[in-house]
């Protein structure tokens, strides 16, 4: 049932961002993925995203340019030249004309262990994208460019693909992290600024390109724990009306994708919200899915979120950047300091989607254990219990859950944990999705602020 077990070097984080905010809305540098009064004392996470048109006016432009409108967007404007990309996963070799948009240094206000791109953009038949990122290390070296995704929301063109294993000694990327090296973490490095590079592909001689809605990253550096502390209940219940998608109904349909529904629990949460969102795939989308399936969306996102290197559907960026294919529609990926920040978010309207692992007795009623699963926070109970779509459930109306609190609480936050062989393992560390109107609400901008996303 697991759609991505937690790595070690890889304790990634998910975030969601509303595209076209205030252009001068800050990116906060807030406490991230703590639960106690000592971790929030010190700033966890730092959270950067270009979505306004000043910018993607601030960046560097090689043949790019600006789209003005209501969502201001990166496209080509002239070839900066051309290039050919052999597919390593289907062996094609093809010419694309390409531009540049390279960001500003960012300097995170926490030096981190950890880095995570997200990015939102247009694909049309015939275009890609390429996502790169170079660190800073506090001692003023600079990592290689290191590439984080090859992405399209088709694969008709070429295969989504992340480039698992480049490193320089230092530091490493782990499909969708950038993760500091464990000997070079405890003796002290960590990634002070970083820098986002993006690079537009289409055919040679075609009048479209890719459109880039979004793009940006989150740095963490998140203490390692077994435990967190405990916190305390709003009182309050709240709970949204999230359609409830099971991912077992699915088990083996599409094994090439990630083995079938078994394992699709970040596309099935995916899907969940967005069409909490109004959104769904057109029907020409799914004429390719077997008309006898159920919930043929699913099969659909589970597609469209596969990452042909990773072989599977739980990366975290490509999901983020799957819901943004929805019009209007934002995603990204981040960590968040504790349930006090989920319930601010659920009660502005917006669901997140969260990832954690645990044994089978540490989450009283799931039924089952995992290396790392994806479910959808909807809400909670007056005793402040996690109400959860929970795709691992034999079938939709028994989606909805409720988890004890503090159970749910250290399986979500801890980044350090014993398996049931007793070996120490990784934890996710507040890892979540949040996906959101890209003109969201006053309310939501203030959530999303409030949390540190904007």
């Amino acid at each position: 049932m697991t759609a991505r077990h937690i790595r070690a070097g890889t304790d990634g984080a998910a975030a969601a961002s509303a595209a076209d905010v205030p252009a001068d809305a800050p990116a906060d540098a807030r406490p991230g993925a703590g639960a106690g009064a000592g971790d929030a004392a010190r700033p966890t996470v730092d959270n950067r995203f270009w979505f306004s048109r000043g910018h993607w006016q601030a960046g560097t432009h090689q043949g790019t340019a600006v789209l003005a409108g209501p969502r201001p967007g990166l496209r080509i404007a002239a070839p900066a030249g051309r290039t050919e990309y052999t597919d390593p996963h289907t062996g094609k070799k093809s010419t694309w004309e390409y531009a540049v948009w390279t960001s500003p240094v960012h300097r995170s206000a926490v030096p981190g262990t950890e880095v995570i791109a997200s990015w939102n953009a247009a694909t049309p038949a015939g275009t890609w994208i390429q996502a790169d990122l170079r660190a800073t290390y506090g001692d003023g070296s600079a990592s290689p460019w290191y590439v984080m995704a090859r992405w399209a929301a088709g694969d008709a063109d070429i295969r989504r693909t992340s480039v698992d294993g480049q490193t320089d000694g230092r530091s490493t990327v782990w499909t969708d992290t950038l993760a500091v090296d464990a000997p070079a973490r405890a003796a002290g490095l960590r990634i002070a600024a970083w820098q986002l590079r993006l690079t537009l592909h289409r055919r040679p001689g075609a009048a479209d390109g890719p459109t880039v809605w979004l793009a940006g990253a989150m740095t963490s550096d998140v203490p390692d724990r077994f435990t967190v502390a405990a916190s305390a209940p709003s009182g309050r219940a709240h709970e949204l009306k999230v359609p409830r998608y099971s991912q077992e109904v699915h088990v083996g349909r599409y094994p090439e994708y990630d083995n079938g529904g078994e394992a699709w629990c970040s596309p099935t949460s995916s899907q969940m919200v967005i069409e909490y969102w109004g959104r769904k795939p057109a029907a020409k989308d799914l004429e390719w899915v077997n008309r006898g399936y159920s919930d043929p969306q699913v099969c659909h996102a589970a597609r469209a979120t596969y990452d042909h290197a990773y072989r599977g559907c739980g990366n975290w960026p490509f999901n983020a950047a799957y819901a943004a294919t929805y019009d209007g529609l934002a995603g990204v990926v981040t960590r968040l300091r504790s349930l006090a920040d989920l319930e601010t978010l659920i009660r502005s309207g917006i669901p997140v989607i969260t990832t954690q692992s645990f044994r089978a007795e540490e989450l009283t009623g799931a039924g089952y254990g995992t290396a790392g699963h994806l479910m959808t926070v909807v809400g909670f109970t007056e005793a402040g219990d996690i109400v959860a779509n929970d795709p691992n459930s034999p079938n939709n109306p028994s989606v909805r859950r409720v988890y004890q609190r503090r159970e749910w609480e250290n399986a979500w936050l801890r980044t350090k944990r014993h398996n049931a062989a007793g070996k120490v393992v990784t934890g996710s560390g507040g890892v979540c999705y949040l996906y959101a109107p890209a003109r969201p609400s006053v309310a939501q901008i203030l959530a999303l602020k409030a949390v540190g996303v904007l």
